[in-house]
């Protein structure tokens, strides 16, 4: 893993402001987080960083707790869980994000996080972000929710949770 060092040569004083206290040792190899719950996926939003991009996926308790899983991997192709089949997503490098949280009302089979197979996330705009290049809805299938992220390249990422998010932050430079 490598870490930014300060510019010692007139030649390296491109670096953006900042950058020198980005250091991320997250790696880029694929992570998961156990779950023993299967809350309900309500949304999604992205934020911009000093150092990285986040994606953050809003939870609801349904009666079993916020403790939901999580497995993040870049893949070269994102396939639909159940199917197989393929979901185009743009970028240089894509990573699949399966959140053990459904996007639907168990009970009622009513979205709670109202999006198309294949489209864009509802109501994100990844202009102005460093890392993120891309964001499609791979749909949902027992009681998991997948995401395809585009990103610009393959970097690092973590993935963790808060008392009602799932959180995956992707870094801007190695």
């Amino acid at each position: 893993m490598r870490k930014t060092a300060a510019p010692t040569t007139a030649a390296t004083t491109a670096v953006p402001p900042g950058v020198q206290g980005c250091v991320t040792e997250w790696g880029s190899r694929g992570k998961s987080l156990a779950g023993s719950s299967h809350p309900q996926l309500t949304g999604i939003r992205a934020g911009r960083h000093e150092c990285f991009d986040r994606l953050v996926f809003d939870l609801r308790d349904t009666g079993g707790g916020l403790d939901a899983g999580c497995r993040a991997r870049y893949v070269e192709t994102l396939h639909q869980l159940g199917s197989g089949g393929p979901v185009p997503v743009g970028g240089g490098a894509v990573l699949e994000v399966v959140v053990g949280a459904p996007s639907y009302d168990v009970r009622t089979g009513e979205p709670t996080y109202d999006a198309e197979f294949g489209a864009p996330l509802p109501g994100i705009a990844l202009g102005g972000h460093r890392a993120f290049r891309d964001a499609r809805f791979a749909g949902g299938f027992e009681g998991e929710t997948q995401i395809g992220l585009g990103v610009r390249a393959r970097l690092p990422f973590r993935v963790f949770r808060t008392a009602d998010h799932l959180v995956v932050d992707v870094a801007h430079t190695w």
